[in-house]
């Protein structure tokens, strides 16, 4: 099981275009009185390929707590298409508020080669956890 502790980076490779994740949880935005509960991402994307790709859209699969999805689409990251030449990356840093203490998220990122061809990119698996989080042992 994941500490809570903000280390945790999670990475995964797709074709040449290494995805790492850092996510942290946003004590001071959260209100858990409230069941509102914000985290911030840290996402690092790596041209370890030959060709230069671009960024084309973002799809999210985020679940809470209590099992219920939510999926984002849209174009882009952070408003921008960034392109990435071989050995080059892009960072940026989002967030996501919740309902529930913990949650998961996982996605995508479509790119587009300089040949026009479109692929998909994983984005890792990450959790959403913060020490509100009841661990009850019976």
């Amino acid at each position: 099981m994941n500490s809570s502790d903000g280390d945790d980076v999670y990475s995964e490779t797709t074709l040449g275009i290494r995805i790492s994740v850092e996510p942290s949880f946003l004590e001071e935005q959260s209100s858990p009185a409230q069941n509102h509960y914000v985290w911030a991402y840290r996402v690092r994307i790596e041209n370890r390929s030959p060709r230069t790709v671009q960024l084309k859209t973002r799809h999210w699969r985020i679940t809470d707590g209590l099992g219920r999805l939510q999926e984002v689409r849209g174009p882009g990251v952070v408003g921008e298409q960034p392109v990435l030449k071989p050995g080059t990356a892009f960072e940026y840093t989002s967030g996501c508020p919740l309902p529930t203490p913990s949650g998961i998220m996982v996605g995508t990122y479509q790119m587009q080669g300089e040949d026009g061809q479109m692929f998909d990119v994983r984005i890792p698996a990450f959790s959403l956890d913060s020490p509100h989080e009841s661990r009850r042992v019976n």
